[in-house]
């Protein structure tokens, strides 16, 4: 039996990357998936390489509207919805003194407001499963402070406090929160960076799928008295820094 069996997931920025390797990993449990995205190209995409057990729907975080359209389909394809993946966000760079009010609202919307809307909309429908869990995906810089992403730090501090204080509030409903902070992942969002790893104690950056084996454990019945807290898949870099390695 597949860890996930039985079990229903929406996935929000689920086209590519992060979000997309949830969904296959998802599938490959047992459980059957929505993927929710803006870039429809690259979902359709996806429903071909991936098959049966998954839908695909255009979901605009920042409009409630879609999320009550992206939760409807879950329960009119699949009978239910058990599972939330809140994973869609965007970053923007620049000094703090130069950053534009624009930005941060856009980045505020997406990254923090997007996360409200989901769990808003998915937690009436989930409180009628008798386990289910909602998968919030911040970040190490929802931890510790960068340089010239003051937006986009903001919004993963927000995203880690929201989740404690659902917490609180769903799990008297039989819904599990907890948020996912990872360090630097191989990802379209990251194409073209360049990333200094000598610090951290892996010495490399991560793959969607090891992020995607987390919410694995985080969607499942094993983690069922696991709630409001956080989980940080870095290689390490939150625990110190290492001398880099030798030549």
């Amino acid at each position: 039996m597949g860890r996930l069996d039985g079990k229903v997931a929406l996935v929000s920025g689920g086209a590519r990357g992060i979000g997309a390797a949830i969904a296959k990993r998802f599938l490959d449990e047992g459980a059957r998936v929505v993927v929710g995205d803006v870039l429809d190209e690259d979902g359709h995409q996806l429903l071909t390489q991936l098959g049966d057990g998954i839908r695909y729907v255009h979901l605009d975080v920042t409009k409630p509207s879609d999320w009550n359209s992206a939760v409807s389909e879950a329960v009119t394809a699949f009978g239910s919805l058990s599972i939330l993946v809140n994973n869609a966000g965007i970053v923007t760079f620049g000094r703090i003194d130069e950053y534009a009010h624009e930005q941060w609202a856009r980045i505020i919307d997406v990254n923090l407001t997007g996360v409200f809307n989901g769990i808003k909309a998915a937690a009436p429908v989930m409180a009628r499963t008798a386990s289910s869990s909602i998968i919030n995906v911040s970040s190490i810089a929802g931890l510790r402070g960068y340089q010239n992403v003051s937006g986009y730090t903001a919004s993963k501090f927000g995203v880690r406090g929201l989740t404690k204080s659902a917490a609180l509030d769903l799990g008297g409903s039989g819904i599990r929160v907890n948020s996912v902070h990872p360090g630097v992942i191989e990802t379209p969002m990251t194409a073209g960076m360049t990333f200094d790893t000598g610090h951290v104690p892996l010495h490399r950056v991560g793959q969607p799928v090891e992020v995607a084996d987390l919410a694995v454990y985080l969607a499942g019945d094993e983690s069922s008295f696991v709630t409001g807290a956080e989980f940080v898949i870095d290689g390490g870099e939150m625990a110190g820094t290492v001398a880099p390695p030798s030549d």
